[in-house]
Protein backbone atom coordinates (compact mmCIF):
# COMPACT_ATOMS: atom_id res chain seq x y z
CA UNK A 1 0.00 0.00 0.00
CA UNK A 2 1.48 3.35 -1.01
CA UNK A 3 1.62 6.37 1.30
CA UNK A 4 -1.33 8.25 -0.19
CA UNK A 5 -3.60 5.22 -0.06
CA UNK A 6 -2.48 4.43 3.52
CA UNK A 7 -3.12 8.03 4.62
CA UNK A 8 -6.58 8.08 3.04
CA UNK A 9 -7.66 4.72 4.46
CA UNK A 10 -6.34 5.65 7.92
CA UNK A 11 -8.16 8.98 7.66
CA UNK A 12 -11.41 7.24 6.71
CA UNK A 13 -11.12 4.81 9.63
CA UNK A 14 -10.33 7.51 12.20
CA UNK A 15 -13.00 9.82 10.82
CA UNK A 16 -15.78 7.23 10.86
CA UNK A 17 -14.85 6.29 14.45
CA UNK A 18 -14.93 9.93 15.58
CA UNK A 19 -18.14 10.56 13.65
CA UNK A 20 -19.85 7.55 15.18
CA UNK A 21 -18.71 8.61 18.64
CA UNK A 22 -20.13 12.10 18.13
CA UNK A 23 -23.37 10.90 16.52
CA UNK A 24 -24.17 8.03 18.88
CA UNK A 25 -22.58 9.14 22.13
CA UNK A 26 -23.03 12.84 21.62
CA UNK A 27 -24.98 13.66 24.77
CA UNK A 28 -22.54 11.76 27.01
CA UNK A 29 -19.61 13.28 25.15
CA UNK A 30 -21.17 16.74 25.51
CA UNK A 31 -21.44 16.28 29.28
CA UNK A 32 -17.81 15.15 29.54
CA UNK A 33 -16.24 17.65 27.15
CA UNK A 34 -18.38 20.77 27.21
CA UNK A 35 -19.09 20.50 23.49
CA UNK A 36 -22.68 21.55 22.78
CA UNK A 37 -25.01 18.56 22.56
CA UNK A 38 -26.82 20.26 19.67
CA UNK A 39 -23.62 20.16 17.61
CA UNK A 40 -22.47 16.60 18.21
CA UNK A 41 -25.07 14.83 16.04
CA UNK A 42 -24.65 17.07 12.96
CA UNK A 43 -20.85 16.98 13.29
CA UNK A 44 -20.93 13.21 13.71
CA UNK A 45 -23.12 12.71 10.65
CA UNK A 46 -20.90 15.03 8.59
CA UNK A 47 -17.83 13.06 9.65
CA UNK A 48 -19.42 9.70 8.79
CA UNK A 49 -20.34 11.00 5.30
CA UNK A 50 -16.88 12.54 4.86
CA UNK A 51 -15.27 9.26 5.96
CA UNK A 52 -17.24 7.39 3.30
CA UNK A 53 -15.95 9.81 0.65
CA UNK A 54 -12.37 9.59 1.92
CA UNK A 55 -12.55 5.80 1.99
CA UNK A 56 -13.95 5.69 -1.52
CA UNK A 57 -11.13 7.94 -2.79
CA UNK A 58 -8.56 5.81 -0.97
CA UNK A 59 -9.83 2.60 -2.55
CA UNK A 60 -9.65 3.78 -6.15
CA UNK A 61 -7.14 2.01 -8.38
CA UNK A 62 -5.68 5.37 -9.38
CA UNK A 63 -5.97 7.90 -6.56
CA UNK A 64 -7.82 10.94 -7.93
CA UNK A 65 -5.54 13.95 -7.37
CA UNK A 66 -8.34 16.55 -7.27
CA UNK A 67 -10.41 14.59 -4.76
CA UNK A 68 -7.35 14.02 -2.60
CA UNK A 69 -6.53 17.74 -2.67
CA UNK A 70 -10.11 18.46 -1.57
CA UNK A 71 -9.65 16.06 1.36
CA UNK A 72 -6.39 17.78 2.36
CA UNK A 73 -8.14 21.17 2.21
CA UNK A 74 -11.11 19.97 4.28
CA UNK A 75 -8.73 18.44 6.82
CA UNK A 76 -6.72 21.66 7.03
CA UNK A 77 -9.94 23.66 7.49
CA UNK A 78 -10.97 21.26 10.28
CA UNK A 79 -7.67 21.85 12.07
CA UNK A 80 -8.03 25.64 11.75
CA UNK A 81 -11.63 25.47 13.00
CA UNK A 82 -10.51 23.36 15.95
CA UNK A 83 -7.87 25.94 16.85
CA UNK A 84 -10.45 28.71 16.58
CA UNK A 85 -12.76 26.80 18.93
CA UNK A 86 -9.92 26.53 21.44
CA UNK A 87 -8.54 30.06 21.15
CA UNK A 88 -11.85 31.91 20.91
CA UNK A 89 -13.39 30.05 23.82
CA UNK A 90 -16.41 29.34 21.64
CA UNK A 91 -17.63 26.55 23.93
CA UNK A 92 -17.27 26.04 27.68
CA UNK A 93 -14.88 23.11 27.23
CA UNK A 94 -13.84 21.00 30.16
CA UNK A 95 -10.22 19.91 30.51
CA UNK A 96 -11.20 16.67 28.78
CA UNK A 97 -12.89 18.74 26.06
CA UNK A 98 -9.72 20.75 25.45
CA UNK A 99 -7.71 17.51 25.30
CA UNK A 100 -10.24 15.99 22.88
CA UNK A 101 -10.16 18.99 20.54
CA UNK A 102 -6.34 19.11 20.61
CA UNK A 103 -5.95 15.35 20.07
CA UNK A 104 -8.32 15.14 17.14
CA UNK A 105 -6.86 18.29 15.54
CA UNK A 106 -3.34 16.88 15.88
CA UNK A 107 -4.43 13.56 14.34
CA UNK A 108 -6.18 15.31 11.45
CA UNK A 109 -3.14 17.55 10.87
CA UNK A 110 -0.86 14.50 10.78
CA UNK A 111 -3.13 12.72 8.30
CA UNK A 112 -3.37 15.83 6.10
CA UNK A 113 0.43 16.10 6.13
CA UNK A 114 0.77 12.44 5.11
CA UNK A 115 -1.77 12.97 2.34
CA UNK A 116 0.11 16.05 1.12
CA UNK A 117 3.44 14.18 1.08
CA UNK A 118 1.76 11.23 -0.63
CA UNK A 119 0.42 13.54 -3.34
CA UNK A 120 3.93 14.89 -3.88
CA UNK A 121 5.35 11.40 -4.18
CA UNK A 122 2.62 10.32 -6.57
CA UNK A 123 3.32 13.38 -8.72
CA UNK A 124 7.06 12.64 -8.75
CA UNK A 125 6.38 9.08 -9.94
CA UNK A 126 4.03 10.23 -12.71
Amino acid sequence: MNLIRFALVADAAATVATGALLAVGGSLLADLTGLPATATLPLGLFLVAFAAFVGWVGMQRETPRGATMLIVIVNAAWVVASLIVLLAGTFPLTLLGVAFVIAQAAAVAALAALQWVGLGRARALA
